[in-house]
């Protein structure tokens, strides 16, 4: 990441302090709770693609800039929304929102953050921006939905599983990566590329958080080991299990998955490290970098097309 870092040098610290000027409420709670989140770390890929996918194509306005911290108000939005849902107490190392504020506080602001980030929008004069950052959000929105009639779903295959992601994560690495080719008028065949690559570093990264749910420390991954499994979700490593793992390790996962506790967690542990599981998630998720990687064959080469190369490493060989 520090090659990326050095490449957005002069970037992110104007990003950083515009997403802090658009956090402006006379609502202090809104201040406070928007300010906490955003300000808890984080890798901030997604404003991140935005910023590398439009400078890759010679891009050298400022709206970028605005985008940039777009994505990350709408991405901050979610978060809050799905420690709500997911009753999660610990995020990036620190007690969740909620956990501090309380769920309603946290809905709303999440409310706000997706309002402000549309408000920021309408600045950029775009119908298209508006359009795409749209339908990523409603995509967003139908990914939540999908992952809550999954929970406790021991009957889902990869591809529902895939689809969750790529509508929940993905989608919004998708809209960054290609919000950069718009705003450089680029044709559409790279758009798509890049809209592509995005989709799959998105899928990339998930598959990967999904393995560090029994693979990390909670030290690093900031989360408590076991919420996947304490919330019913099917995640790869577990459907890997209940459709290829021996009868008694597949048993163990439906019933760890039906009953949503954590209290299974160290025999779920033994049955995915015992059946390949866990090998066969980072398999996948590198086949899904590989084809992130592809999609930039035809960017101009340079420093930010690099960088771009380096986020899907980085995406795979993380432990946070």
């Amino acid at each position: 990441m520090e090659f990326v870092k050095t490449v957005l040098a002069d970037e992110m610290p104007a990003v950083d302090q515009l997403i802090r000027n658009r956090l402006h409420s006379d609502v202090l709670l809104v201040r406070q709770i928007a300010e906490y989140i955003v300000g808890s770390g984080g890798k901030r890929l997604r404003p991140v693609l935005v910023l590398l996918t439009a400078r890759a194509l010679g891009y050298q306005g400022s709206s970028h800039r605005e985008l940039a911290a777009v994505i990350e108000f709408i991405h901050t939005a979610t978060l809050l929304h799905d420690d709500v849902v997911d009753e999660s107490s610990l995020r990036r190392g620190r007690d969740t929102a909620n956990a501090l504020f309380g769920n309603a506080a946290s809905v709303l602001v999440g409310d706000f953050l997706y309002s402000r980030a549309f408000q920021m929008m309408v600045s950029c004069d775009s119908m298209r921006i508006l359009s795409v950052v749209a339908d990523a959000t409603n995509v967003i929105a139908e990914g939540e939905v999908l992952q809550l009639m999954n929970i406790g779903n021991v009957d889902i295959d990869e591809a529902g599983y895939l689809q969750v992601i790529r509508y929940k994560t993905a989608k919004l690495f998708e809209a960054a990566a290609r919000l950069g080719a718009i705003i450089n008028g680029a044709d559409p065949a790279t758009e798509d590329a890049l809209a592509r690559y995005g989709m799959h570093l998105g899928t990339a990264f998930q598959i990967i958080d999904d393995v560090l749910d029994y693979t990390g420390q909670t030290e690093e991954i900031g989360k408590n080991l076991g919420d996947d499994l304490a919330e019913g979700k099917p995640t790869l490593p577990l459907i890997h299990v209940m459709r290829h793992g021996e009868a008694a390790a597949a048993a163990t996962v439906r019933t760890a998955l039906l009953e949503a506790s954590r209290d299974h967690f160290d025999a779920v542990l033994a049955a995915v490290q015992g059946s390949g599981a866990l090998g066969y998630a980072r398999s996948v998720a590198e086949s899904e970098a590989a084809l992130a990687v592809a999609c930039l064959a035809s960017l101009p080469d340079n420093d930010f097309t690099r960088a771009l190369h380096s986020l899907a490493r980085i995406a795979i060989d993380r432990h946070n």
